[in-house]
């Protein structure tokens, strides 16, 4: 028996440093807008089908649940892109520190909370 094969693992244990979960974050941002798109292609087809259906799109997209998911599709794209931005400038060399990489993830997170907040007062208040 392998005597070094933990016995109990914890996941709640496991404290993942900043740049990891950022990393981590884009990847799921991603796979939302992957089904957040759907959403919107059902909309657009919708919409093109005809005058009914563009009016049914029409009322559709004031309801709770349609500006819920529009806000979400565009809460994803928005740190997927900034994240985007994040890992090219690190791939050109750029943050590629441990305080860089940490720095980085901080501007990530902020930015993005501020292009989120901007869309949903857009999606909720504007739209």
């Amino acid at each position: 028996m392998n005597s070094k094969r933990p016995v109990n693992l914890d996941l709640s244990k496991f404290h993942f440093p900043l740049p990891a979960i950022v990393s981590i974050l884009h990847r799921v941002s991603g796979v939302i807008l992957f089904v957040g798109i759907a959403f919107l292609l059902y909309g657009l087809d919708l919409s093109l089908d005809g005058e009914a259906g563009f009016n049914r799109i029409d009322e559709l997209l004031n309801s709770f649940l349609a500006k819920l998911i529009i806000w979400g599709t565009l809460a994803a794209l928005a740190f997927h892109f900034v994240a985007g931005i994040r890992h090219l400038l690190m791939d050109m060399g750029i943050g590629e520190t441990l305080a860089g990489g940490r720095l980085s993830s901080k501007l990530t997170i902020g930015i993005s909370i501020l292009l989120i907040i901007l869309a949903g007062v857009w999606v909720w208040f504007a739209a």
